[in-house]
């Protein structure tokens, strides 16, 4: 087995057999400035006792320079992911020197320059196997310690961790800053951050209780920081968390720091909370990529308490903070901020991600069973974070709003600082709502797919509700009318059903919406009555909160199949431009564009994606000067522009500087419609050094890379494909610039001749790339063929292939299988 890919059964052993007092890291961060250093000294230090004469530290890293156990020398044997341990005493202390290597894959320590400056800034990304880039450490979420680090990094440079500072040590050149003991807390929510980082500074308080507030970013994106409105949703969040867990924020600070090319969303390292810098918009910015960063605010914010202060013992219970803070992500946007309407686009868009995760063949229950880290990598996915979300939104339906609540206040004070499984929270949550919670659990954590809800009449004139994959609901049942130019619900059926058939008596209605208020996690359809009313009105419906679920369920059926692509793509076309609620128009735009680039069938797809980019063109002119659906029609005709050079004169008139009133074309839109001239063969290769002139920052530069790759040119698509696969040097963000300009405009007459060289090319990538990057090549590269022969081989001949390798390939031969079988597709296997 690879060493470093650690399993569920021998970290169970290790930490039944070890027992952490304390563990103090020492980094050298002095020399990153310098791009000749590609690693830093680290060196470890831990306190632990044990019940067994060996075992083992995890490292990753450029080198093991000496250990040191008990005070005794020890040879430093390192097999490049593992560190041996023997003739170990009761109480140890163990001392790691090390060399650790900077990454440019976002994983470990990160270091980046950043051109507009020159200047260095590193952090570090751990979750959920990463913090051995850094230090050596007991490498799994059930040995939990308080920490101390120190580093050194050179003079001026803000240099962070999850506590304070409690010790600064400096002279002109470097400084040497020791920061507070943390509280017991998991390797892989341990963070430093160093750099020239611009700061901000707030408090919270609340009652003799006062938390410093701090929040940074790059300098030279300091100008886009909105620290104020990024300030006031911290407070509000901490506010509405305080009172709901009864339980005292505990991490003794509240940091926000936003890094460059970031792999994740945000990561909730207490006290030092990690964010992408793509929520900091150079420009223009729409109310919901406003809501969208205060959700995750939010959503990180929760993990203080559902994942930090109290943490899964193994990653089968990832679902356990990462759920919950999806839930509660949404739950206090809505609660607590003026983002009022969270549940909406939750039940629009951030479900789909679930519903299409859970109709892969490589789905797996809320609860999963993750055997090893590699599966633990693959499982940040739809089902842990979305349906999760998603069936804890069922069971406060369920239970009340209030047990499930004073059941969480019970599950933190019984748990607090240490680890936990299913069970701990099902007993909790049984003991305060009087309910036996196991059945419930059975259902929804611990199997998977999701019921279709769907109504049906009957042979003698009755109507009823029917569920395929039966399951318990807890839902409503809408009937929307007209009443004057609007849609609005006349009435409303509460039922609990379980049964695959259940008898309903529904009066009357032009629309009816068969989980009304969104309770429940399952695929509603729409009777055939009620597709024609949306057809015709659906931008009438009045309640936003329908239309979401109205718009879900036209995606659903697109994505099925039940729905043919072109009529739902029509639906958009008449009803999208009035859409107001700005959430649900971006996720609508976004299907649409797919559904035209995927399901429409072959011979219509031209005629389609033409209606598509005059959509786009007519719905920018006609929205409000300054709207955020101006904005986002600019965006999406950008979009559409790179597979229809329908409107490119009038995109080259924008990039002259003639806009229509109102709209913003802040950098990167500017650089999203240059790539879409420059992929229909419009702009050149002078033009993209013009613009990366104009806009010489990382986010340009980076942008630039993508334009160059995405030209219309058989060489150009040539040599990016061997830069994704070939260049080792390539930061994360510059292999996704590769990649996407490598599919750009859909040309497959481009990049079919790579199609075999693909699946020669996935096992060596898999075995020599981290994870991450290995993902980006294998999903990013993917074939789309107008057949299966080619992944079938494959799968066929590579049982023995890694199983996140084979999982990965799975899905994507399923999203395949699927555009065929939508598409009507003659050739299938």
């Amino acid at each position: 087995m690879d060493t470093a890919n650690l399993t569920r059964e021998e970290t169970a052993a290790r930490s039944a057999a070890v027992a952490v007092r304390s563990i103090r890291v020492e980094l050298d961060l002095t020399g990153a400035p310098d791009p000749g250093n590609s690693g830093f000294p680290t060196v470890t230090t831990i306190d632990f006792d044990a019940t067994v004469s060996e075992t083992w530290l995890d490292f990753i890293g450029e080198s093991v320079d000496r250990i040191t156990l008990n005070g005794v020398d020890q040879e430093p044997r390192h097999d490049g992911a593992r560190i041996p341990l023997v003739g170990l005493a009761a109480r140890n202390i163990v001392v790691v020197e090390a060399v650790g290597a900077y990454s440019r894959s976002g994983e470990g320590l990160h270091r980046f320059v950043d051109p507009a400056d020159g200047e260095t800034y590193l952090y570090t990304q751990y979750e959920p196997a990463d913090s051995r880039r850094v230090m050596a450490c007991f490498e799994q979420p059930d040995i939990k310690a308080p920490y101390t680090f120190v580093v050194h990094a050179p003079s001026g440079w803000e240099v962070l961790s999850n506590q304070i500072a409690v010790g600064t040590q400096h002279d002109d050149a470097r400084q040497r800053v020791e920061f507070a003991p943390t509280l017991p807390i998991s390797s892989y929510i341990t963070a430093v951050a160093a750099g020239p980082y611009v700061r901000v500074d707030g408090e919270w308080s609340r009652g003799a209780q006062r938390i410093a507030l701090g929040v940074f970013a790059r300098r030279s994106l300091a100008a886009h920081l909105e620290s104020e409105e990024i300030l006031e949703i911290t407070r509000q969040g901490l506010d509405f968390f305080t009172d709901a867990f009864a339980s005292p924020y505990p991490w003794g600070k509240y940091d926000q720091i936003f890094v460059p090319e970031y792999n994740l969303g945000a990561m909730e390292n207490p006290g030092l909370v990690t964010f992408t810098e793509a929520y900091l918009s150079r420009g223009a910015a729409t109310d919901a990529q406003r809501a969208a960063r205060a959700n995750t605010i939010l959503h990180e914010m929760a993990h203080m308490w559902f994942g930090d202060l109290v943490t899964m013992r193994w990653w089968d219970d990832l679902w356990l903070k990462e759920s919950f803070a999806d839930y509660m992500g949404a739950h206090a946007s809505a609660a607590a901020t003026r983002f009022t309407d969270a549940w909406v686009k939750f039940a629009a868009n951030r479900k789909a991600w679930a519903y299409q995760q859970d109709q892969l063949p490589t789905t797996h229950p809320i609860v999963a069973d993750i055997t090893d880290l590699e599966a633990a990598k693959l499982n940040f996915d739809g089902i842990t974070y979305a349906k999760g979300a998603a069936v804890l939104k069922q069971l406060v339906a369920f239970v009340g709003e209030e047990a499930f609540f004073e059941g969480a206040r019970r599950y933190f004070a019984a748990h607090a600082f240490g680890n936990t499984t299913l069970a701990d929270l099902l007993e909790q949550l049984s003991a305060v709502s009087g309910r036996d919670i196991s059945d419930w659990s059975q259902a929804w954590l611990e199997t998977t797919g999701m019921s279709t809800l769907a109504l049906e009449e009957t042979g003698s004139g009755t109507v009823e509700l029917v569920q395929t994959d039966p399951r318990p609901h807890r839902l409503r049942i809408g009937l929307y009318g007209r009443t004057g130019d609007r849609i609005v619900r006349q009435g409303q059926v509460a039922l609990d059903i379980a049964a695959t058939r259940t008898p309903v008596d529904l009066p009357d209605a032009d629309l009816v919406i068969l989980n009304d208020d969104d309770l429940t996690y399952a695929k509603a359809r729409l009777d055939e009555r009620s597709l024609r009313t949306v057809e015709e009105s659906l931008s009438i419906v009045e309640d936003p909160l329908a239309r979401a679920l109205v718009w879900s369920s036209l995606w659903n059926a697109t994505r099925d199949g039940e729905l043919d692509a072109s009529r739902y793509v029509a639906v958009v076309r008449t009803h999208a431009p009035a859409e107001s609620n700005i959430g649900l128009l971006a996720g609508v735009i976004a299907n649409a564009a797919y559904a035209v680039r995927h399901f429409v069938v072959d011979e219509r797809r031209a005629q389609e994606q033409r209606a598509w980019t005059e959509t786009t063109w007519t719905a920018l002119q006609a929205a409000d000067a300054g709207s955020d659906a101006q904005l986002s029609w600019a965006r999406a005709l950008a979009g559409a522009s790179a597979y229809d050079d329908l409107h490119s004169v009038d995109l080259r008139v924008m990039l002259d500087g003639t806009a229509p009133d109102g709209l913003t074309i802040d950098p990167d839109l500017r650089w999203q419609m240059l790539t879409a001239l420059v992929t229909t063969g419009h702009a050149t290769t002078e033009d993209i050094e013009a613009e990366e002139a104009r806009d010489d920052t990382g986010n340009g530069r980076t942008a630039a890379r993508r334009a160059r790759a995405s030209r219309p040119d058989p060489l150009v698509r040539s040599a990016a494909w061997d830069a994704a696969w070939d260049d080792l040097a390539l930061s994360n963000d510059h292999l996704d610039a590769e990649i996407a300009g490598f599919r750009a405009g859909g040309r497959r007459d481009l990049i079919e001749p790579f199609d075999a060289t693909y699946f020669e090319r996935i096992g060596a990538a898999w075995s020599s790339r981290s994870i991450e990057l290995a993902r980006r090549l294998v999903i990013g590269l993917f074939p789309a063929t107008d057949s299966l022969s080619l992944v079938d081989t494959w799968l066929t001949e590579n049982t023995a292939a890694p199983a996140a390798l084979r999982r990965i390939v799975i899905e994507q031969r399923d999203h395949l299988a699927r555009e065929l079988r939508v598409r009507g597709a003659r050739k299938i296997g």
